[in-house]
């Protein structure tokens, strides 16, 4: 069942989305991510995104490397979903289609999990203006595995 975020109840949420409002990860931080709605049933995550100059490339539009980072932050979060306690989502492998130029302001991100496997998850995004208009799509394989403790 999809739902709206709400910071103030960090507890009510599954152990990645816990984790991401007690402490954004720099990069998280860095896009200025904001998360919106989440549908653990599923595996789909909707979050914004407030881009601006430290995003872009030397033409003034969003960098393709800024616009990659995005898209990897928001597929994890929806990989995060459907994880226990304990595992982790690395990225085995992206890819990321750019579909129109994007420049500053709000973007929304859109992810979710196609197919979950026992050690391998397949998931797609989509990150668009706040208008509306597709800035770029992805696909991901995203491995399933355990954290590791520090000794």
């Amino acid at each position: 069942m999809r739902r709206a975020v709400n910071p103030e109840t960090p507890n009510d949420y599954p152990p990645n989305i816990q984790a991401i409002i007690k402490r954004r990860s720099p990069t998280s931080a860095w896009l200025d991510l904001q998360l919106l709605e989440i549908d653990s049933d599923e595996g789909w995550c909707k979050v914004a995104y407030n881009l601006g100059e430290p995003h872009f490339n030397r033409f003034g539009a969003l960098h393709g490397g800024s616009i990659a980072c995005a898209m990897d932050d928001v597929l994890a979060i929806a990989a995060g979903l459907v994880l226990e306690w304990g595992q982790i989502a690395p990225t085995l492998e992206m890819k990321v289609s750019y579909l129109n130029q994007g420049g500053p302001g709000r973007h929304y991100a859109e992810a979710r999990v196609l197919k979950r496997g026992r050690t391998v998850n397949f998931l797609e995004a989509t990150l668009s203006r706040e208008d509306g208009k597709p800035i770029a799509t992805a696909t991901a394989t995203i491995m399933i595995a355990e954290m590791k403790k520090k000794a």
